[in-house]
């Protein structure tokens, strides 16, 4: 693949990051884990499934629905409104995140930038407080503002990244942030597991969704709570651009965007990496964003079960995380990253065998799950540092962001698509192993050393 070589940007000289700086960013992580772990993950996709059929006419705890919803005058069955609903927040986000990337490489207060995107997204998921009977339409509203501010608070989060290490300190810092994201995420999850135990009733369906309602609130809440310690810690290197300040940095930003996006072409191998990345994650996201609603539909298993699964699959992600980091220090992150690529495979075929009402095997495929997640994702993120050309953190991680934690659009709707042809989660599963191989082989095929020279930035020592 031919190359072009652009210039280096000139950077405003950086002092080392402190301790202290590098721990407010850690828990971002730990603040915004809530809402991946015990939104999407566990509780939002049966909850949103189970008010939307009742939208549908469904008597509450059925097993089957035969009613369909029509947002907008579309006919879509209660099983797949939730998968289209995550594929269009990925859609809006695609006009979203690049922008939001751009304003914040030109903002002089980056870290405002991530307050108010937190902070509406914190919002948005506690006023699901307000999402009672079969309001399906007021839940999916909510649903795509807060999934967009999460996605658009992460890119500013994830910009922070190549300012506080060099090159052969990013995997380590990135799959530090990942494994205290998955410790936070995992905490609250146990304590709404406690809370599910201990006030849940036999045979009382209102009951089981109000207490998932109050436990995606409370994510809300958490994840406000918690932003305001890298507010706090992290502190502002502002790019060249802005210290050159001038003019207005919305406008600005917009007009950033589309200078680079006529830019990429000097970067083809960046573009080739996020072209894989795109790809395998949005298997990874959809797993992730799936695995309750898969859980509770086609295998019929308990809400405890799933919760305790999601709790294993957190903690043996922080493990996880840091070994895959250690191992990556090792044999480089690249060839990391791969072998996750071929573990996530394995997973997917086992999936597809699960048992229905067999809890031990879906813990165990869980587990599996956790060892691979947290440093396919970390390892993914530091890699893609290294590609980015200086100054233009912000945008190219906006790009990355598309299809990273919970925005995938290609995978959920896919699944959504085969449901509504077959009625069979299954089948929706077997149409997921396209992403892990084909973003294999496209990863593969990247030349990361020359990838990141014709960046401008300084390779690794191991890669």
């Amino acid at each position: 693949m031919a190359e072009t070589v652009a210039p280096a940007v000139a950077e405003p000289a950086r002092p080392g990051s402190t301790r202290r700086e590098r721990t407010g960013w850690y828990f971002y992580d730990w603040a915004n884990s809530a809402f991946q772990t015990t939104v999407i993950t566990v509780f939002l996709g049966p909850f949103l499934t189970t008010v939307t059929k009742l939208a549908a006419g469904c008597e509450l705890g059925a097993d089957s629905c035969d009613g369909y919803v029509h947002p907008l005058g579309i006919r879509v069955a209660p099983g797949s409104f939730y998968p289209y609903l995550v594929s269009l927040s990925v859609l809006l986000t695609v006009f979203v995140l690049p922008v939001v990337g751009a304003i914040a490489d030109r903002s002089m207060h980056k870290k405002r930038l991530l307050g108010l995107a937190a902070f509406l997204g914190a919002g948005a998921t506690i006023a699901f407080a307000f999402v009672t009977g079969d309001r399906y339409l007021l839940g999916g509203a909510l649903f795509l503002i807060a999934n967009i501010s999460f996605g658009a608070a992460v890119v500013v989060y994830n910009s922070f990244l190549p300012q506080l290490g060099g090159p052969d300190d990013r995997d380590a810092i990135s799959s530090r942030g990942w494994a205290i994201g998955y410790l936070g995420g995992g905490l609250l999850l146990a304590l709404n597991l406690v809370a599910v135990t201990m006030l849940s009733e036999e045979g009382n369906a209102q009951r089981t969704m109000d207490l998932a309602r109050w436990s995606i609130v409370s994510a809300g809440v958490w994840w406000a709570a918690f932003t305001l310690l890298p507010l706090r810690w992290l502190r502002e290197r502002p790019t060249a651009e802005a210290l050159r300040g001038g003019g207005n940095v919305l406008t600005d930003g917009f007009r950033q965007l589309g200078h680079t996006l006529r830019e990429l072409k000097a970067y083809p191998l960046t573009l080739f990496f996020l072209l894989a990345f795109l790809v395998f994650n949005d298997g990874i996201q959809t797993v992730i964003t799936l695995a309750s609603q898969y859980g509770t539909e086609e295998l019929r298993l308990e809400q405890s079960t799933l919760i305790v699964t999601i709790l294993l699959v957190q903690f043996l992600a922080f493990g996880g995380a840091l070994a895959l980091g250690a191992l990556a220090r090792r044999i480089g992150a690249w060839k990391t990253v791969l072998l996750t690529l071929v573990l996530w495979t394995a997973v997917i075929i086992a999936v597809i065998r699960l048992p229905a009402e067999a809890p031990l095997p879906f813990m165990i495929i869980g587990g599996c799950i956790g060892l691979v997640l947290g440093g396919s994702q970390a390892l993914s993120r530091s890699l893609f540092s290294q590609l980015i050309p200086a100054g233009k953190e912000g945008e190219y991680y906006g790009f990355y962001e598309i299809s990273d934690k919970g925005t995938s659009w290609l995978g959920p709707a896919a699944f959504g698509l085969v449901f509504q042809l077959t009625a069979s989660y299954r089948v929706g599963v077997v149409s997921l192993l396209i992403f892990f191989v084909v973003g294999f082989a496209l990863l593969a095929a990247v030349p990361m050393r020359r990838a990141i020279l014709a960046a401008g930035n300084t390779p690794p020592r191991v890669l």
